[in-house]
């Protein structure tokens, strides 16, 4: 018994000479959750923690809309460490214990971020009123251990939000269409039926997405036909692509059409198969 008290009294005298746990969560007053992207190209559902950052949890347009969590942090650390991330009850929910959830990288300079299987877990214990909170040692106070809650007050609303935003976005990203390549029909400046579902999806895409720099539209043929109407036949080719963009809206100024004729072949042009490859129109999207 006395090896044990004097044990005790150890234990409590390390954790006094190791400072405090400082933690940072947003009130009953101040907790806020907010769908500051609500498109088909991105949703994103942030929360203000008061005098630390905020936490961002976000989808984009792609085939599966995985999530990604961000810890934005005012002050970003200094040094590799890890943070311990668990959800804890509220307070008005006494004797019910904290469940440890998963663990989180702090890179020295970096915000700290979660995938997809750790964001969707962090939701789900949002949603049943607890609060997602991450551990770890203060890199400007050794002395210190930091405690950083997502509050789970005010949030179902935004996050039901949140989840309908998800659900209209594109099944398709920037990165599926910047370059597309498309073919068209013997002698026609028709394109084929899985062409036509492919440039409809980027016409689709550019509805929504106002950052876009430049378009390229670069049109070829085969070698049938002759090569001063195969060069018009292609340029007419890329000018009724342009006119289509057009429609939608894009500024004129952001396209650049080139009817390339018999130039450039992929393919060999003795083939049916090799002709129809060549028989393309190649559209190129670029970003700042």
């Amino acid at each position: 018994m006395i090896k044990f008290s004097a044990l005790a009294i150890a234990l409590c005298l390390t954790s006094s000479a190791y400072g405090a746990m400082r933690t940072y969560e947003a009130n009953a007053q101040s907790s806020n959750w907010d769908l500051v992207e609500n498109s088909r190209l991105q949703c994103q559902l942030n929360h203000e923690v008061p005098y630390y950052g905020e936490a961002v949890f976000r989808a984009n347009a792609s085939k599966n809309r995985d999530l990604l969590f961000n810890l934005d942090m005012v002050v970003q650390p200094d040094n590799y460490d890890i943070a311990a991330l668990e959800a804890v009850p509220p307070s008005w929910r006494p004797g019910q214990l904290a469940t440890p959830l998963a663990s989180m990288e702090l890179l020295r300079q970096f915000d700290g971020e979660l995938g997809n299987k750790t964001s969707w877990l962090m939701l789900s214990e949002l949603e049943k009123g607890n609060h997602p909170t991450f551990y770890y040692q203060d890199w400007r106070n050794k002395q210190d251990r930091i405690a950083v809650a997502l509050s789970s007050i005010n949030f179902k609303d935004a996050y039901w939000s949140f989840l309908q935003c998800r659900d209209g976005l594109l099944p398709y990203s920037f990165e599926d269409i910047a370059f597309t390549v498309m073919n068209y029909k013997k002698n026609s400046s028709e394109l084929t039926k899985a062409s036509k579902k492919r440039l409809q999806q980027i016409g689709e895409y550019l509805k929504h997405d106002k950052e876009i720099e430049q378009i390229t539209i670069s049109t070829y043929t085969d070698s049938y036909g002759g090569r001063w109407i195969n060069e018009q036949l292609s340029i007419r080719r890329a000018e009724a692509i342009a006119n289509y963009i057009k429609e939608l809206g894009v500024d004129e100024g952001k396209l650049v059409t080139t009817g390339y004729g018999e130039k450039r072949h992929v393919a060999p042009n003795e083939t049916v198969i090799g002709r129809g490859k060549n028989r393309r129109v190649v559209i190129q999207i670029a970003k700042p």
